[in-house]
């Protein structure tokens, strides 16, 4: 099975939490059908990414990113790469890499949401999970980041966007 496969797969199986997310998942799987390189970032049209949002539930907070390009907080995630075999594994590949937290587990129950949002390169429609952190869990800034904080639940909406805030909550509700 093909990354695409897997994509078309999850989105197919993926019951959405809300009438604006079941839109977006049905967009998503027209784009897959219309595009064979829809996993690609060479797919100009725009193409499917791949994020987590890094959770502690037991300290009730959230891991953000001060992404290094977009300079904004947000969940960790981005493009999927050739060697990604799976939506959820180049989730989690993604956190772990930007986030350089070990032991990383993807919440269970597939994706959390959906977002469809204009980068510098191209539409991204982004699948989103939730990864919870392990205990006692120590970050690392990567690359791909200026800087790392962990926030409360609480403290995510006077720093980040509405697509993050929304992201929240959608995992608070699952955990």
């Amino acid at each position: 099975m093909t990354l695409h496969d897997d994509a078309s797969r999850v989105l197919k199986e993926w019951s959405a939490p809300e009438a604006d997310q079941d839109r977006l998942r049905l967009a998503y799987l027209d784009h897959l059908a219309d595009r064979p390189d829809a996993m690609l970032r060479s797919c100009g049209d725009g193409h499917l990414t791949a994020s987590a949002l890094v959770v502690d539930p037991v300290r009730g907070r959230v891991l953000l990113t001060l992404h290094r390009k977009l300079r904004m907080w947000l969940q960790t995630g981005g493009h999927c790469e050739p060697g990604d075999t799976t939506l959820a594994g180049a989730a989690l590949r993604e956190a772990v890499e930007e986030s350089g937290v070990a032991g990383l587990e993807l919440l269970p129950g597939g994706p959390v949401g959906l977002d469809r949002h204009l980068t510098p390169c191209a539409w991204h429609l982004d699948v989103q999970y939730a990864a919870v952190a392990p205990p006692g869990a120590v970050e690392a800034v990567s690359e791909e980041s200026l800087e790392l904080r962990w926030y409360a639940y609480d403290d995510v909406a006077a720093v980040a966007d509405a697509s993050v805030v929304r992201l929240v909550e959608r995992t608070r509700a699952r955990l």
